[in-house]
């Protein structure tokens, strides 16, 4: 039976578009359905790769993944996945695993708050999902010392559970107690922290563990180790469905299960094997039901001579075909040639039915906008809601014609001054039956950055303009421009508003192809103070204030 992620009021963002006849003005896409598509971003914590450049300071700390978690969403994606047991260790409280030195730089010390709380509690704020992404085996990246980790540390304590590889060490996962620990740790986060999502990631065996001498991959030991593993996810699926049916369990396995030159049921690749690199069987998982979704690691470009990416994207789909499994694809925007090409990798995703979405690998990649990754991938869900809206918006009422009687309005312009928090701004302004008018693209680019931003799209094949609140302007480069505005006539706009997905019935008129808003009909939806001083004729908007 599947286990959905809990709902998403998942923003759908806004993207500015220049229009000939109409002025653009988006408000925001419709709510996406979470048991259709999960846009997510994995967040590495082990190195302090894309979390935690601050260490021993909290504050700062919360700050940090505040700001990234607002650019996340602004980017059109509505699930983090965060790393938060890098290393056998943890960021949240726990009584199985120590404090993770990513927080403070020694191991077993408290940040002096709950990182993953905090953390959780952000993102649900903002109407995302949260994903635990846990690595089960691995107790250190580099060294082989126990006494380098803190007195808690299960390896330092059961050095009988550790296996070392290239100086390192792991879990064992043959062993029983090994299990029953990473079940416990996975319950503890179920149990004690709203999540949407437990995640594992590529890491089981040491890669390339060896074999006895005597065996080959697919002997007694290669195959025992496999079924391990299997037993493990077998059992932690069902832990977290005794405990929480709505939380997720997901794995982003290697991108190739086995080449067909190995296993005729392969894909037509050549390179590098989960099922024998990490004795990962990941084909048994989804055809089992142990995992409610799985995220390939595609990490390739078209034509890859090796590993082209749709062969292994229709491979995939193959495999979860049939199932309940949801595929997503894991898009490696850290390699230039990948990221270099996003917006065309996706593409090919349509192309698949089986395909629900995409896990972009890794947050540092995207906020950088690596070969222009960021933005690609930023326009690529912003063209997709709207579109998604257009096709799905309620049946519009019938809109009033400009040859109608009293159906046209003497605009006067110019007749008031405006501050944005106090800041004197100058912008095109009509009177309109004693109410100010302005573009909507002109007070979302002078709102961007404060407490009630907003963003706008305009699109053309339906002739509807959309609104969505709480992320930042898209900039084209025409807003904000004072032109030499005359006293003309105003003619009612037959464009319908959307706010966050809503239709809104307000008051627009068309002035020289551009649309006209009431700034206090604006005001009420975008929830910002309006405020009239008539001695000075000065209209004040104060973002920090609701609207009255």
């Amino acid at each position: 039976m599947k286990r959905y992620y809990k709902k998403i009021t998942a923003f759908l963002i806004g993207c500015v578009v220049c229009c000939q006849s109409i002025f653009l003005t988006p408000v925001m896409a419709a709510t996406p359905n979470p048991e259709e598509e999960m846009r997510a971003v994995w967040i590495s914590t082990v190195y302090r790769a894309d979390f935690l450049s601050v260490q021993n300071d909290a504050e700062a700390q919360k700050k940090e993944f505040v700001q990234k978690l607002d650019q996340i969403k602004a980017m059109g994606l509505n699930t983090v996945v965060v790393q938060i047991r890098p290393k056998g260790d943890a960021l949240y409280e726990s009584s199985l695993n120590p404090w993770s030195d990513v927080l403070t730089g020694t191991q077993g010390r408290s940040p002096g708050y709950d990182p993953m709380q905090f953390m959780i509690e952000e993102t649900h704020k903002r109407g995302m999902a949260f994903h635990a992404w846990m690595n089960p085996y691995r107790i250190t990246t580099s060294g082989v010392d126990l006494a380098a980790l803190s007195a808690d540390n299960q390896a330092r304590q059961h050095p009988d559970w550790i296996l070392t590889h290239k100086n390192a060490m792991y879990y064992n996962p043959e062993r029983e107690d090994v299990k029953e620990y990473i079940v416990n740790t996975v319950a503890e986060v179920v149990q004690n922290y709203d999540v949407d999502g437990i995640h594992f990631d590529d890491y089981f065996y040491p890669s390339n563990y060896p074999l006895p001498e005597s065996e080959g991959p697919e002997g007694p030991t290669a195959n025992a180790r496999r079924e391990h593993v299997n037993d493990l996810i077998a059992r932690v699926d069902k832990k977290i469905k005794q405990l929480n049916q709505d939380v997720a369990f997901g794995i982003s396995p290697m991108g190739i299960w086995k080449n067909s030159t190995s296993d005729p049921e392969g894909s037509a690749t050549k390179g590098s094997e989960g099922y024998y690199n990490v004795f990962g069987d990941a084909k048994t998982w989804v055809k089992k039901g142990w995992v409610d979704y799985i995220v390939p690691q595609i990490y390739w470009e078209t034509g890859h001579a090796a590993a082209d990416y749709e062969t292994l994207v229709d491979w995939w789909s193959d495999v979860v075909r049939g199932t309940d499994v949801k595929l997503y694809i894991g898009q490696g925007i850290y390699k230039d040639s990948v990221a270099a090409e996003i917006t065309k990798e996706l593409k090919i995703n349509e192309k698949y039915p089986e395909v629900s979405s995409s896990f972009f690998f890794s947050l540092r990649d995207l906020l950088s906008d690596r070969q222009g990754a960021g933005t690609a991938i930023k326009t690529y869900y912003k063209q997709k809601d709207v579109a998604q809206i257009s096709e799905t918006k309620p049946e519009q009422t019938k809109p009033i014609k400009p040859s109608e009687p009293d159906a046209k309005k003497k605009a006067y312009a110019g007749r008031t001054d405006l501050r944005v928090d106090g800041k004197p701004v100058v912008l095109d302004v009509y009177i309109i039956d004693d109410y100010s008018y302005f573009k909507l693209r002109d007070l979302a680019y002078q709102m961007t950055g404060t407490p009630k931003q907003f963003d706008t799209i305009w699109q053309e094949k339906d002739q509807t303009i959309h609104l969505q609140t709480g992320i930042p302007y898209t900039v084209n480069g025409t807003e904000g421009k004072k032109t030499q505005a005359k006293d003309t006539v105003a003619i009612p706009s037959m464009a319908n508003l959307y706010v966050n997905g809503q239709k809104q019935s307000v008051s627009a008129y068309t002035i020289d192809d551009y649309t006209y808003y009431k700034l206090r009909d604006l005001a009420k939806l975008a929830d910002f103070g309006v405020t009239w001083e008539e001695s000075t004729a000065t209209i004040d908007i104060d973002t920090d204030q609701a609207y009255q």
